[in-house]
């Protein structure tokens, strides 16, 4: 019983392990960080360089405003034949 008593803290003590201090863990996040940053900017240089072949630009793609910064209405577009629309047929209120 003895010997239980005197390994026990041992094994408590065995089962602790260091954690990595502030300055690996903030290594580790700002490296993690700038991966996630270089991801990003391929990304984006990817998809401007798609629509440069397409022959869009940003300007393109943004939508026209009048003057004081309002988008024009325009009439929306209908859906295609292939698309069945989601909401469901009305009730026979049964």
């Amino acid at each position: 019983m003895r010997g239980a008593m005197t390994l026990l803290p041992l094994l408590l003590l065995a089962g602790c392990k260091d954690e990595p201090d502030f300055e690996a863990r903030y290594d580790n996040a700002a490296a993690e960080i700038e991966a996630r940053a270089e991801a990003m900017d391929a990304a984006i240089a990817e998809s401007e360089a798609a629509a440069a072949v397409a022959g869009e630009t940003a300007a393109m793609r943004a939508p026209k405003t009048e003057p004081g910064g309002k988008i024009p209405r325009v009439s929306p577009e209908p859906l295609p034949e292939t698309v069945n629309p989601t909401n469901p047929p009305p009730s026979s209120g049964e």
